[in-house]
């Protein structure tokens, strides 16, 4: 019996441009789980319109959910610039984990070979590099891959074990560093939310300020007195509401954040575990 050829053709393809959550709505698609901004603000217009259109045709006929539907509805325009925002936040983490999902498919690839007796030098780094380029058409989109191609192509011209290790080691800092930038904007939303909050506070404080100014300037009889005073509940309710609102936002977007950030750094990990695995185990320069 022949031994088996341990660069056989792979059977799986990654493609980028069919694989890629983004890039299947025609969209340019972001670098590893970065999220294209365009799209996540478009989808999240998109959940606006359909958050308030539940409100107005679904909840707010329910008189029971009229206090709800109010506070959506009836207090300017902080709560639907704070819904878009927090709609738009959960496009772009909904769009990482697609694109999170789809680099864990790379770990299960294997372009090294398994026989204990395979050794990673010069010359046989070029056949993985060739078995590593045919299974996506792009490795560069792909975090992991990204990684082993080079270093295995950097192993073809150094020639040292410990130039590798280091060229992996700085690779995994740059990689820590480009997931990290995709949270710029949520970071950015998480500290806007509240801010448009405060901002519903202080013209809720000083529309209910000014109504009651006016209430005790005019001395109106009692009738007048009880409508001015509607008014000046009213904008009480504009401060409170719109506060917590944007509270209540920015809580679920920072707990899915602190959730998605802990998901990429387990996935980094396992990134770190298969090359020390299947790449610094089997080298062996001769």
């Amino acid at each position: 019996m022949s031994k088996q050829d341990p660069f056989q053709t792979p059977e799986s393809q990654f493609n980028w441009s069919r694989c890629d959550f983004e890039q299947r709505f025609g969209f340019k698609g972001g670098r590893f789980t970065a999220p294209n901004n365009v799209f996540t603000f478009i989808l999240g217009c998109l959940l606006t319109v359909i958050f308030f259109a539940l409100v107005i045709y679904l909840a707010k006929p329910v008189p029971a959910l009229e206090p709800y539907t109010n506070m959506f509805l009836e207090r300017g325009m902080i709560p639907y610039a704070t819904i878009l925002l927090f709609m738009w936040a959960m496009s772009i983490l909904f769009v990482k984990s697609r694109k999170l999902a789809l680099q864990r498919k790379v770990l299960r690839i294997q372009p090294v070979p398994v026989e204990p007796d395979f050794v990673l030098n010069r010359e046989t780094a070029k056949e993985v590099l060739t078995r590593l380029r045919g299974i996506a058409d792009n490795t560069s989109h792909f975090l992991l891959m990204n990684r082993v191609d080079r270093a295995l192509s950097n192993l073809q011209n150094i020639g040292h074990i410990a130039d590798i290790s280091d060229i992996l080691r700085t690779q995994t800092q740059y990689d820590e560093e480009q997931l990290a930038s995709g949270y710029g904007l949520l970071n950015g939303f998480v500290w806007a939310i509240p801010v448009l909050g405060f901002i519903g506070t202080v013209l809720g404080l000083s529309h209910a300020i000014g109504a009651f100014g006016a209430t005790l300037r005019a001395g109106t009889d009692l009738t007048g007195l009880r409508a001015s005073l509607q008014t000046v509940a009213g904008g009480l309710g504009l401060g409170f509401d719109t506060t917590l609102i944007a509270l209540v936002c920015t809580l679920i977007i920072q707990l899915l954040l602190t959730f998605m950030q802990n998901k990429e750094s387990a996935f980094l990990d396992e990134c770190n575990e298969y090359c020390h695995a299947h790449i610094i185990s089997k080298l062996k320069l001769i």
